[in-house]
């Protein structure tokens, strides 16, 4: 052994002293012989994807017996120190190092770990003892030291073993190939391609209808919402599935042929007969782009009905000839016209009936609804943030000719999803902030798809407005939007992929010592990707949510799933509740509805300040991450039909808040908070709503029990006596709200009790916002 290392080391040493190395390409290194000829010397992996990798370390057992010291004696800690420099410092090591895959980043990582490991431990292996007590006696060379260094080295960085093995499974460069049944299919594919409003999606929908079968994938909510309900009403049954909702037209619940999604719920295992994927150009988004190629690549339907931009055409174009498919493109024109104007509005002051004033951030919103409803207009106002139920009644209120809301304000949330009878769209601003491919938000000037689908809103068919007009606020900003506007599309290059959990977990088998966070950093370094078709999409939602629950013990199935939970990690109160079910879920305890409660703070109140309405907003996303969940643990996420029921609750009280957005904003800046008409009447409203529920009356206490009630006394949540005594006590506040008269709705607080499960004020001697029984999070 010792002579072969020798000569070994005597030709490294020749080489090294005659060649030149120099960095190439990625992935190789160039050796350049004396002579001029170069031998190219391959290097694992990308540039520098190896600081990904964290040695592993390896603790000595104290139960070993130093078999080595019983052969040659004890080491001198000091000399072998000496030693182990040496070696570290050597051209030829690090050549070799280089040979077997460990690159510079690894060297430093792997000598430190070396030298700490010989020097602390007590119980060498004897092999290596018996080779270092050689060299420290001149019996051997320093070089010898390497087979044991690189044994130290696979023992701490196992991914050298394997990393071939990891290469195959983030190869990604075939993604037609992962659904082998759509592949066995022969499908018609069709492109429905035209701008907003020009039909394309009522055409494919007319199909999906006709047809035996068919699924309907959608990129909101809302817009799956919309198709179940009229394709029910058309006489075509018609399921919702959504991640935080299932309803079934049939009432015994059996599944109909006909499922209305949204995209990321596709079943690529059901065939159909029809598939419609609306909004295809999504396949480019960063976060969710992935959707879109699974459903466009994986969907078992024999007529694949697509909508969206004409600057789609090339990309799906490109995806067909993967999956030896062709395309038919039927293009369509928009159905009314539409016009920029002349001048620019520069003053709210000219804002007329039917017009909407897009904003794109909240501080905007909220300035522009307050100045306009100074003038005595009064506005509707629809934000991301909004629960579905509340952008729906403002949507109703500014389309409702009978209405006097005749102005919106809103963000880009308005370009899917909605019906709007808008006559005229303002872009109060046309810098809009968006996400790049690394998860950084920029600053820019909006982009001309963008800028196309908001302005499109304007004149829709069918609605009062035959004809749409588009200006700007500011007139600076006038020429910006005529240049975008009279460009097309920027055609669509790439289209998003991500790895699934299969993929993570075979990672997770070779690389058991990473954490999920780590997996995924290492998977979308070393992955393979046809740059000319697709991308990876961006995963740093991802890793901040495998970060926030690293320290949770969890299965890694269900740690992938958590982290997929769609979560604002800008919201530190949904990032705080996600990791509260984490953990409750790690130690196998459900997350019941009274836990909910009293981390929520139901029964809830109106909100007094804007803050109270961004809160409640929070809280909607927390009961909507509860459902999400719900529907993939239910054993431990039980309570789905009661946290439905608080939900719309809630829905209903940021409906009212928002309906009042100025009031709130005016008690943001003095922190007064008075309760008014409005606000005692929309109480009154829900406690007759609760009673009817119940079948009962306001106010008697022996009506029948509804379906909340029944819940919680099934639960054991509540028991007889205590309904009794709260009804009593319900009875009681509302005697004195009568006896005070008229001067109630002018109290600050008010003592005005209610229904002890209505939303409304707080009961007497409880702390705002906090469920009876105490524990709950105060609102703020």
């Amino acid at each position: 052994m010792l002579v072969n290392g020798h000569r070994l080391t005597r030709c490294c040493r020749t080489l090294l002293n005659s060649v030149q190395i120099t960095r190439g390409t990625i992935g190789v290194r160039r050796v350049l012989l004396p002579g001029g000829t170069n031998v190219t010397i391959p290097c694992r992996g990308k540039k520098d994807e190896t600081r990904l990798f964290t040695p592993i370390p390896i603790r000595p057992n104290p139960d070993d017996i130093n078999v080595g010291a019983e052969l040659t004696g004890t080491l001198d800690k000091a000399e072998m120190l000496k030693v182990i420099l040496k070696f570290s410092n050597r051209k030829e090591i690090k050549f070799l190092c280089l040979e077997n895959g460990i690159d510079s980043n690894l060297q430093q990582q792997a000598f430190v770990s070396f030298r700490k490991y010989c020097l602390e431990t007590d119980a060498l292996p004897a092999d290596l003892h018996v080779v270092l007590s050689d060299i420290l006696q001149g019996a051997g060379h320093v070089d010898d030291i390497f087979p044991y260094f690189l044994r130290h080295v696979k023992q701490i960085f196992p991914h050298l073993e394997c990393m071939d093995d990891l290469k195959k499974i983030s190869d990604l460069r075939q993604p037609a190939n992962w659904y082998p049944s759509a592949r066995g299919m022969n499908r018609k594919v069709i492109f429905h391609s035209g701008p907003t409003n020009s039909g394309k999606t009522y055409h494919a929908m007319e199909r999906f209808l006709t047809a035996k079968s068919g699924v309907y994938c959608g990129p909101l909510k809302l817009l799956a919402s919309e198709v179940y309900n009229k394709s029910n009403q058309r006489g075509t049954p018609c399921d919702l599935v959504t991640g935080e909702e299932r309803k079934f037209a049939n009432p015994e619940g059996k599944p109909s042929a006909h499922v209305a999604c949204t995209v990321e719920m596709t079943s690529i295992n059901t065939p159909y007969e029809v598939a419609v994927i609306d909004e295809i150009q999504l396949l480019k988004d960063v976060g969710r782009g992935w959707a879109w190629t699974r459903a466009f690549l994986g969907l078992m339907a024999e007529e694949i009905h697509v909508c969206g931009e004409p600057g789609t055409v090339d990309l799906l174009q490109k995806l067909c000839e993967t999956t030896h498919e062709s395309l038919e493109v039927r293009n369509y024109k928009r159905l009314t016209p539409l016009h920029i104007e002349d001048q620019a509005l520069q003053s709210l002051d000219n804002v007329l009936p039917g017009d909407c004033i897009v904003c794109f951030s909240k501080n905007d919103i909220y300035a522009v609804s307050r100045e306009i409803e100074a003038r005595g207009r009064e506005v509707a106002v629809i934000y991301g943030g909004l629960p579905p139920g509340t952008k729906l009644a403002q949507a109703a209120k500014f389309n409702d000719p009978d209405n006097s809301c005749k102005v919106l304000v809103a963000t880009d949330a308005i370009g899917m999803g909605l019906n709007l009878s808008i006559r005229r769209v303002i872009f109060y601003s046309m810098i809009k902030p968006t996400m790049n491919q690394k998860g950084e938000k920029e600053m820019d000037t909006i982009s001309v798809s963008a800028a196309l689908q908001i302005a499109g809103r304007a004149g829709r068919y069918g609605m009062k407005w035959e004809e749409g007009y588009v200006t700007t606020f500011k007139a600076e900003d006038l020429p910006t939007l005529r240049n975008i506007l009279g460009q097309t599309p920027e055609p669509l290059a790439q289209a998003g992929l991500h790895p699934t959990a299969d993929m993570i977990e075979l990672y997770a088998y070779h690389l058991p010592n990473a954490t999920l966070s780590n997996l995924m950093e290492i998977f979308v370094s070393l992955s393979t990707v046809d740059d000319s078709l697709y991308f990876m999409c961006n995963t740093e939602d991802f890793k901040f949510l495998a970060e926030t629950i690293q320290h949770v013990p969890l299965p890694l199935r269900a740690r992938y799933i958590f982290c997929c939970a769609p979560i604002n990690r800008n919201m530190p109160f949904v990032c705080s509740m996600f990791l509260k079910y984490a953990r409750r879920y790690s130690r196998n305890e459900p997350v019941t509805f009274d836990w909910l409660c009293n981390q929520c703070g139901w029964p809830f109140q109106l909100p007094r300040t804007i803050i109270d309405l961004v809160h409640l907003e929070a809280v909607f996303d927390v009961l909507d991450l509860y459902l999400w969940l719900s529907y993939r643990f239910p054993d431990l996420f039980p309570d789905e039909k009661l946290v439905r029921d608080i939900q719309r609750e809630l829905d209903d009280i940021i409906q009212q808040g928002v309906f009042q957005i100025t009031k709130l904003l005016k008690n943001s800046e003095t922190a007064v908070s008075t309760n008014t008409p409005d606000e005692d009447a929309f109480v009154m409203r829900q406690k007759k709503s609760k009673y009817y529920r119940e079948g009962g009356t306001p106010g008697s206490a022996g009506g029948t029990r509804g379906r909340l009630t029944e819940r919680l006394l099934a639960q054991g949540l509540l028991t007889p006596a205590m309904l009794q005594e709260l009804k009593h006590e319900w009875d009681q506040q509302a005697k004195r709200q009568t006896g005070r008269g008229s001067s109630a709705s002018g109290s600050t607080d008010g003592d005005a009790g209610d229904d002890p499960f209505d939303g409304g004020k707080k009961g007497p001697g409880r702390r705002k916002g906090t469920p009876s029984g105490g524990g709950g999070r105060k609102m703020k």
